[in-house]
């Protein structure tokens, strides 16, 4: 997912935003980072509430990852058509389509009263979360002028996203003791003024502009990737690896991942553009977020699953025991610009983060002793460190020209 998000806030120019900021930057600033907040809250409020969730519908061990996988596998295969669509229709009108679809998929999920509903409705947030994060991006670099404007939203935008992911590890405790469909609810009444916001404090001239191509092809082909591995990886976990279901998944697998390999070599609408495939630097952070996504960042499912399912934790109790977690991932990821510029370079910081880690991850015992929450720290350094070494652009909008 970070490897998507990544490469889908590049672009092909950087043509300077031409949007006047509108008279209320308080308002439209407030309007984005709500929003934000709403996306980061979304991604840990509801690790808490997986055993309730699959106790309640009857979701074995193997179904009840996809409440997480559903939502990760769509907002990875659309979030780069999301950055298209930005360009194409404006980032105003793309942040109303994004909200109200993620509104309705959360009031579905909330509603829901079976796994299949669930599902369905976690891969409909999956697809508002990534059309809405390119859009909240866009707002900002088409809404603020370049300078002090600017770079304080951005440090909003980046300290919200760190308060959500704090708050929602405890907050998804409180809400999943009185109930598991509160997680997705709440998103409801945080979509609304976000909606609002946008009708009112952002105008419509930045709706304009010559349309970029929208790759849907490569889209398509790029989702449904990664939807057969992740079924691959499933089946060969609860079935077996020599079972017909993981065979012929993992043979389909390999065959969208030719067909997307070719489609990008080939086509005139791709998912990442020619030019960027010659930034090294692009590629490496690629590689680092990739790699950092499939190890240490699976901690916060993986530590549910034991003190609930292993220890006995009641749901209030596993947030609580979360937050001193989430809280040093959003003082590490505050922490790591300043750090990494001011100490050693990006590339060199990441990895001994990275490895520091890991390291961390493979201590035997409970999983909440003080060097977990050590690992906490460098979730928010290592990817800081990973995306400070790496050039990244918004539409038609770079940040480096500010």
């Amino acid at each position: 997912v970070s490897t998507s998000q990544h490469a889908s806030m590049t672009a092909h120019s950087t043509r300077p935003p031409s949007v006047p900021a509108p008279a209320h930057d308080g308002a439209a600033l407030a309007t984005v980072a709500l929003a934000q907040f709403l996306l980061a809250l979304d991604y840990s409020v509801i690790y808490v509430a997986l055993p309730s969730i699959a106790r309640d519908l009857g979701l074995g061990a193997a179904m009840a990852q996809w409440v997480v996988s559903a939502y990760a596998v769509f907002f990875a295969g659309f979030l780069m058509v999301g950055g298209r669509l930005a360009d194409r229709v404006g980032a105003r009108r793309l942040f109303l389509v994004a909200i109200t679809l993620f509104g309705i998929a959360s009031a579905v999920g909330g509603a829901a009263g079976s796994g299949a509903v669930l599902l369905t409705a976690r891969a409909g947030q999956g697809v508002g979360a990534a059309l809405l994060q390119p859009a909240v991006l866009g707002l900002i670099g088409t809404t603020f002028p370049a300078g002090p404007s600017r770079s304080r939203a951005l440090a909003v935008w980046g300290s919200v996203g760190a308060s959500g992911l704090a708050i929602g590890a405890l907050l998804g405790g409180v809400l999943t003791a009185t109930s598991w469909r509160l997680t997705f609810l709440i998103n409801v009444p945080l979509a609304v003024p976000c909606a609002i916001g946008a009708v009112r404090w952002f105008g419509r001239g930045g709706d304009a502009g010559a349309p970029p191509p929208v790759p849907a092809l490569a889209s398509m082909l790029g989702t449904a990737t990664a939807l057969a591995l992740v079924l691959a990886l499933t089946f060969g976990g609860d079935q077996g690896w020599d079972a017909t279901a993981t065979l012929v998944t993992l043979g389909l697998a390999l065959l969208l991942t030719a067909a997307l390999v070719v489609n990008e070599r080939t086509a005139s609408k791709v998912l990442v553009e020619h030019a960027l495939r010659r930034i090294r630097s692009l590629w490496s952070g690629i590689a680092a977020t990739a790699l950092y996504m499939a190890s240490v960042g699976s901690e916060f499912y993986l530590v549910t699953l034991l003190v609930q399912s292993e220890k006995g934790y009641t749901p209030a109790q596993a947030g609580g025991a979360f937050f001193p977690l989430a809280v040093m991932v959003a003082i590490g990821s505050m922490a790591a610009g300043r750090a990494v510029r001011g100490m050693v370079g990006g590339r060199d910081y990441g990895a001994s983060q990275f490895n520091r880690a890991t390291d961390a991850m493979r201590q035997p015992g409970s999983s909440f002793k003080p060097y977990v929450y050590a690992t906490a720290l460098e979730h928010g350094l290592t990817p800081s460190s990973i995306v400070v070494d790496a050039p990244i652009c918004i539409g038609n909008w770079c940040p480096h020209n500010y």
